[in-house]
């Protein structure tokens, strides 16, 4: 009988002990559960973070959302300038050209809505906002891409001052270059993207001109069809300035150049 009694309180202790442990079990406990959804949110926004990419509608009338990857497919939506969408998947070969810009027709995502825009009028860098300063604008970029520069110089002299701004975008697209000058800057809407292709001297006047504005132009320059320099002159009473865009190596310089008379 002893020995019967001990048996049990053996198995009793067992079992006990076991219950005991599984208590220990570290992923059982609240606090580590609260650790460990933490570390798979963490993972997961680190993932999000590094496979998902961003680019912004550098048109300035919108863009189309297509549903298929062709020109000829429905519009789904139109995208205004400056809008963020979400890429779905990039086509990195060129397939058309529009205007004189190469691209193709990335799948992106826009108002819980999936289709294709093409990627010649978007690009990774956010738009100027209105009344931007050039050195802001530079500074708010720097964030996201260290590469970009700011340069300011002063110049001319004491009855005719000059100042220089400038600032040079890690890309080698003309296209990108221009939007973004031509909205920094604030050159004329109506004044398109030019193409490669064309005489190695073209001005480009405006054709609806402010009153009292003496110049107002876009000046490009080519050799063997190719984009060596785009200028917008500006100019009126006491006052012009001169905005300038060229490739510097793998990098893109817009620079503008004030006048006081």
């Amino acid at each position: 009988m002893k020995t019967v009694n001990l048996l049990i309180l053996l198995l009793t202790g067992t079992i006990f002990v076991s219950c005991d442990q599984s208590k220990k079990d570290p992923i059982s406990t609240e606090t580590d559960i609260e650790m460990a959804m933490s570390d798979s949110e963490s993972l997961d926004e680190t993932i999000i973070d590094t496979e998902s990419s961003y680019l912004y509608v550098t048109a300035s009338t919108g863009l189309s959302l297509r549903e298929y990857a062709n020109l000829q497919s429905e519009k789904l939506a139109i995208m205004p300038y400056g809008t963020k969408l979400k890429v779905i998947e990039t086509e990195s070969d060129p397939t058309m050209n529009i205007g004189g810009i190469i691209g193709g027709m990335d799948q992106v995502e826009f108002n819980h809505k999936s289709g294709y825009a093409f990627n010649g009028f978007l690009s990774k860098f956010f738009p100027p906002e209105l009344d931007i300063s050039v050195k802001g604008y530079a500074q708010e970029l720097k964030k996201l891409f260290p590469e970009v520069v700011y340069i300011e110089t002063v110049g001319g002299s004491a009855s005719a001052p000059t100042n220089t701004e400038a600032i040079i975008l890690p890309t080698q697209k003309w296209h990108e270059a221009f939007f973004i000058a031509q909205q920094l800057f604030e050159f004329p809407s109506e004044f398109k993207f030019p193409k490669s292709k064309g005489k190695d001297i073209e001005v480009i006047k405006d054709s609806n001109p402010k009153k009292n504005i003496w110049v107002s132009e876009l000046q490009i320059t080519r050799e063997n069809n190719t984009l060596e320099k785009i200028e917008y002159a500006y100019s009126s009473k006491g006052y012009s300035k001169l905005v300038t865009i060229t490739k510097e190596g793998d990098s893109m310089k817009i620079s503008k150049t004030e006048e006081v008379k």
